[in-house]
């Protein structure tokens, strides 16, 4: 055997693998490539934020059995990190606060124990934003919305409104609207609901909040007249 046989099996000697460890390889390979796959699978089942697309379709579905019929959210407009769920806030308010958090883009209802349900909201625009604490003083089904005076001079066209707009699904109030209040007197802040998915995570309003409906709906059946609402700095 010359000196270049010698290092032609050399190499191959080398490379040839040991015992079990091309099946190994082999098996690596298809363990990888199926967790690969699985994780495509599971990326095309689940938001961004943990919640499947199944069950963000159920909570924000259609609801046909209220008095003016409320279709499905567009969930393609609204970012996952502001679907419904509960989160960990420490809180040293008694359960049933609301917590409206405008920087974020969140309001939180206290649940105890370290505990909240977090809803995705609109807030009001620069110049509109306010802090401090109220209470529900009022609550409403498909509200009549009246603008205010300061809204008309600032925009004209409202005034067809001003003796009010009937409930439903175009009026800006939206299906539910809790009222705030202060010493007695209706600030005339809401948070209400909002039918436009696409404003979630915006800065839209005169100062009111708007929630999806269906979480606006949820957050109504739970709050009582009296509720303390606190509205942080923005």
């Amino acid at each position: 055997m010359n000196g270049r046989n010698a290092d032609a099996h050399a190499a191959i000697g080398n490379a040839r693998l040991q015992p079990g460890s091309e099946a190994l390889s082999r098996r690596s390979f298809l363990i990888g490539s199926a967790v690969s796959m699985g994780a495509l699978g599971l990326a095309g089942c689940a938001t961004t934020d943990g919640l499947s697309r199944t069950e963000a379709a159920l909570m924000y579905g259609p609801m046909p059995n209220e008095k003016f019929p409320i279709p499905a959210v567009d969930l393609s407009q609204v970012d996952p990190k502001y679907f419904r769920r509960t989160v960990r806030y420490e809180s040293k308010e008694a359960p049933g606060t609301i917590v409206v958090d405008p920087a974020n883009y969140y309001v939180y209802r206290i649940e105890g124990d370290g505990n909240a349900t977090r809803y995705g909201a609109n807030v009001g625009r620069s110049g509109f934003l306010w802090s401090g604490e109220a209470y529900v003083g009022r609550k409403s089904e498909w509200p009549t919305w009246t603008p205010p005076a300061e809204m008309i001079k600032r925009q004209p066209e409202a005034a067809k409104y001003a003796r009010g707009m009937p409930g439903g699904l175009d009026n800006p109030l939206g299906a539910r609207a809790l009222h705030l209040y202060q010493n007695g007197k209706y600030t005339l802040y809401t948070i209400y609901a909002s039918s436009a998915p696409e404003t979630i995570g915006t800065n839209l309003t005169s100062g009111c909040t708007g929630l999806l409906s269906q979480d606006m709906i949820d957050l109504y059946a739970r709050t009582p007249v009296k509720t303390k609402v606190i509205v942080l700095p923005a």
